[in-house]
């Protein structure tokens, strides 16, 4: 492993590029930490060349949202024959895309919050208010938009009045043409992640979400002391087995591969819900991997050089 050189890719052109930067500079020194030899590329109009002319062992796609997540930067990594920690182009497309995860998920026989996805041109075609009136019977309030892709709860509105909608929509809308519109469950929020071993697929201790708010958007997720994180989580030893089998069962069922996390919701009577998948999870001060990970007994610097060594491997 210490002569392998590894580069990081962190950065890209999303909404999400300053948090793949806090992500790719914190992972860069993990791994170095192991004795790798690291640099950190940003995926730009160079990446191609540097990539045939300064070939690394490996690349670890630290990227968040957008080319990072969606499979384009896996597929050239494929065409290139570069061996890469992360989910391969095809497994990408599938979670990427939060409708189709969901149904995967659900096929496989667990719950998800129902749901309903409508792209923009169906308000202007068939009149906002008849549509927006019309989530609402089926939905019910409150109810949670997202973009239909993407990460770190950018867009994401919380609706519990139906006045509030209008507004909500043209938030959400401004991160993508298609919005999700899902039921809000009330629950305890936790996010499991599933990292591959010699074992195979496992799920460490699961981490529980207080955004101070009561909202866990992009601002609680990044800003330290705006919510509080309890790992392993506050939650019976049934739920916690429940939960760490529906991450592995979303990972596998996906078709992901090294490392994902996967965000639920447990309600009172203790049924697991399903929320979403992130196959390029962040890694920054207040990100739940990292305190996963250490929760535990590991260093986010052993589990990657592990990853890194099962990529050259593959």
């Amino acid at each position: 492993m210490v002569d392998r050189t590894v580069a990081v890719l962190a950065g890209g052109l999303s909404h999400e590029r300053d948090v793949s930067l806090r992500s790719g500079r914190r992972l860069s020194a993990a791994l170095r930490s192991e004795g790798l030899t690291v640099e950190e590329w940003d995926t730009d109009a160079g990446l191609l060349e540097r990539l045939r002319t300064q070939r690394p062992d490996a690349v670890v796609v630290a990227l968040h949202g957008g080319e990072g997540e969606n499979g384009s930067v896996q597929t050239v990594l494929e065409m290139l024959n570069v061996p890469f920690v992360g989910t391969s182009s095809m497994g990408c497309r599938r979670a990427w895309d939060k409708p189709t995860a969901k149904a995967f998920v659900q096929q496989a026989g667990f719950s998800t919050p129902d749901w309903i996805v409508l792209p923009h041109s169906t308000f202007r075609e068939l009149g906002a208010q008849s549509v927006l009136d019309a989530m609402v019977e089926r939905l019910g309030l409150p109810m949670i938009l997202k973009p239909d892709q993407g990460g770190s709860a950018l867009g994401t509105q919380v609706v519990r009045e139906a006045s509030e909608l209008p507004a909500a929509m043209v938030g959400c809308f401004a991160y993508g043409d298609t919005v999700l519109a899902e039921q809000f469950v009330d629950g305890v929020e936790v996010a499991v992640t599933v990292v591959e071993g010699e074992n195979g697929a496992e799920a460490l201790p699961a981490v529980e979400i207080v955004p101070e708010s009561g909202v866990y958007d992009y601002t609680a997720r990044y800003t330290a002391g705006l919510t509080d994180f309890f790992t392993p989580a506050r939650i019976s030893e049934e739920a916690a087995k429940a939960v760490g089998e529906l991450a592995v069962a979303a990972h596998r069922w996906l078709g992901l591969r090294d490392i994902s996390r996967t965000d639920a919701v447990i309600t009172a009577d203790g049924t697991v819900q399903f929320l979403e998948v992130n196959l390029s999870p962040g890694l920054t001060e207040t990100s739940t991997v990292p305190m996963a990970v250490e929760a535990a007994g590991k260093s986010l610097g052993s589990v990657f050089a592990d990853l890194v060594g099962r990529a050259v491997a593959r």
